[in-house]
């Protein structure tokens, strides 16, 4: 035990009951040795039954409980890391079903090769299962998925089979080394918000900017059950305002990190899928769902261009902030 590296757990929650527990359970019941469990619990209280189970196994020292008065997905992780011991960071989301030999699954890649600094692991989305055997398999991601103007379309951790150098994580599945954080001095942007969407992968191309490469390994698989309603959402999948937060953070990732041909490529994908509602978004060609969602995507490129001209003088670690006056 004394020779293989301490992983850290960290399971941000918001608003989930039964799959957090459940998550936990299988945390817990890990053939790995070495590890620790950190739950980053953003909702002020739990039904009766839960509650009692997390303040259990924070009080037999099982894991490690944290409350917090706000809600955000990259804060969290933040938090998380702040106070972890590991040597290896590790990020579930609250909604996971695990084997007994994920972490060993994760830890193995950063024994065999010291190049690597984060492990994307695959993801089974519950809704997607029924894609994910043997009709529909991938060895190897195409060229467009190594390319930050396009991949984001192209990287497929669902059914792809072979072990591969890949762009980005799923921030249900990723690990880190924790020289990551503390000597290269990486943090979560806290200013992605909504569901946080694109906060990993604006994340992984600063990790790329270190040197280290990020490695995909089919073998550290866990199943995403996908709740539509809790997680790390601070505001509701169905509102407006998070309409607006996803244009913005995708506009965001393309500000802070591509040149401007890799972003107006984005752009471009962006509203040809998500606006005009082609493959593989399949949305609506309503007119006015058309004329609605190129409203958001206007202002969702404003309120982006704005967080970045604001950053001159603020980089919106406001959870992180909070944290350090505490």
């Amino acid at each position: 035990m004394n020779n293989l590296p301490l992983i850290s757990v960290i399971v941000p929650t918001y608003g989930r009951e039964e799959t957090l527990r459940d998550s936990i359970v299988d945390v817990l019941n890990q053939d790995y040795p070495n590890f620790e469990v950190l739950v980053i619990d953003q909702l002020p209280k739990h039904q009766p039954e839960i509650q009692a189970y997390l303040e259990e196994q924070a009080a037999a020292n099982k894991i490690k409980l944290f409350h917090l008065d706000w809600a955000s997905l990259p804060g969290a992780r933040n938090y998380g890391v702040r106070r972890s011991l590991g040597e290896i960071i590790l990020f579930i989301d609250d909604d996971v079903k695990l084997t007994p030999g994920f972490l060993a699954a994760h830890v193995k890649n950063y024994l065999q090769n010291p190049e690597v600094g984060a492990v994307a692991g695959r993801v089974f989305d519950r809704m997607k299962l029924g894609d994910s055997g043997g009709e529909l398999e991938i060895e190897y991601l195409p060229p467009q998925a190594m390319d930050p103007g396009i991949a984001w379309y192209h990287i497929d951790l669902v059914h792809t089979t072979k072990p591969q150098q890949v762009l980005t994580t799923r921030g249900c599945n990723m690990s880190f080394r924790r020289e990551i954080f503390f000597k290269h001095g990486l943090k979560f942007d806290e200013r992605f918000r909504g569901s946080a969407v694109r906060e990993e992968s604006d994340f992984c191309l600063r990790v790329r900017q270190t040197g280290y490469k990020i490695w995909y390994d089919p073998e550290a698989y866990l199943v995403h059950l996908g709740e539509e309603t809790g997680g790390c959402h601070d505001i509701s999948m169905r509102s407006l305002k998070y309409q607006l937060t996803f244009y913005h953070n995708h506009f965001l990732l393309g500000l802070k990190n591509l040149t401007v041909t890799q972003a107006l490529r984005l752009y471009a994908r962006l509203f040809d899928c998500h606006v005009l509602g082609r493959p593989p978004c399949h949305k609506s060609g309503s007119p006015i769902k058309i004329a609605t969602r190129a409203f958001f995507y206007t202002f969702g490129f404003l309120k982006a261009l704005g967080t970045i001209i604001q950053s001159t003088w603020n980089d919106g670690q406001i959870y992180s902030r909070l944290d350090q006056q505490v």
